[in-house]
């Protein structure tokens, strides 16, 4: 089961990386560039070398053959030392990127499976998000839960950061929640969609002024963050939305769905500028190189693919 990366101005996969024997779940890139991160059904977290190829470190999130806890999200700190995980074992994890080791296992107080986690800016808060339909804030270094979000009455399946890192965004259903995380007010609903908002299916713009989120009714959506009012809608998927991120310069937006594809899109305009195809089955993650120039993105084929932008 591999990982692809593509080319994001070519569309042209410039690697694959395989490895992995279960479907690839989430995916995220190093701040360095030079390392892919992914987690995945089969109950592991692996570290590739983006140029090779090559998988450098993999890290065991469960060993129980009867009792599987497949890998649902990985996020990496931005000192590129520590990588997080959650899992179907309703834990969250938190690893030493070079040893493979397990450094600390978060106090969250999660009640199911962890669904999303992202880590704050300056490396010291990881949010996770649950099918217990609660987001809940921990300090990264003592491992406690310093604020529980609750509003949601759904599973919830995506989280992010804004780059002020007081402001969460999450999804559950078919709504986008904005949170004030050190007060755990709710500021802001984004309702719009007619179908759920699925995993890895929100992230922040770099101004952090919108919004953009990904849904099982084939669409993109971007919105205005402090009004709550829909400013796009990006249509020209044939399947459900599964994925999205945000490219570092805020001008172009990435997709990625059950039909197969990944999508590049312009951010001003709505228009579909590349389309990435090459997976064999449906897209379930993404994340962009810090560059702007490669998207990453896992697949129900289990694989990584890496394209050039």
């Amino acid at each position: 089961m591999t990982l692809k990366v593509w080319d994001a101005a070519t569309g042209e996969c410039v690697a694959t990386l395989a490895g992995h024997s279960g479907w690839v779940r989430d995916v995220a890139v190093f701040p360095d560039g030079r390392r892919v991160v992914s987690g995945s059904a089969d109950e592991t977290v692996k570290v590739w070398d983006a140029a090779t190829g090559e998988c450098v470190a993999t890290l065991q999130h469960g060993n129980d053959p009867w009792d599987p806890d497949g890998v649902n999200c990985v996020a990496v700190f931005p000192d590129g030392r520590r990588v997080v995980s959650g899992a179907d074992d309703w834990t969250v994890m938190v690893w030493d990127a070079a040893t493979g080791e397990c450094v600390a296992t978060l106090n969250t107080g999660h009640r199911d499976e962890v669904n999303c986690v992202a880590v704050s800016p300056d490396g010291r808060r990881v949010v996770s998000g649950s099918a217990d339909e609660t987001v809940k804030v921990c300090d990264a270094a003592t491992g406690e839960c310093v604020a529980t979000l609750a509003g949601h009455s759904k599973g919830v399946y995506g989280v992010a950061f804004f780059p002020d890192g007081r402001r969460v965004v999450s999804e559950s259903g078919k709504t986008v929640k904005v949170w004030d995380a050190v007060t755990g007010e709710c500021v802001a609903t984004l309702a719009g969609h007619s179908s759920t908002v699925w995993r890895g299916g929100v992230a922040v713009f770099p101004d952090g002024r919108r919004v953009v989120s990904g849904s099982l009714d084939n669409t993109v959506k971007v919105w205005d963050a402090a009004t709550g009012e829909g400013v796009a809608t990006l249509r020209g998927h044939s399947d459900e939305v599964n994925c999205v991120a945000v490219f570092p310069d805020g001008r172009r937006v990435v997709s990625g769905s059950k039909d197969k594809t990944v999508k590049v899109w312009d951010a001003a305009t709505g228009e579909c500028v590349a389309t990435l195809a090459g997976h064999s089955g449906e897209v379930n993650c993404l994340a962009i190189f810090p560059n702007g120039r490669r998207v990453v993105s896992g697949a129900d084929d289990k694989t990584v693919k890496v394209w050039g932008c």
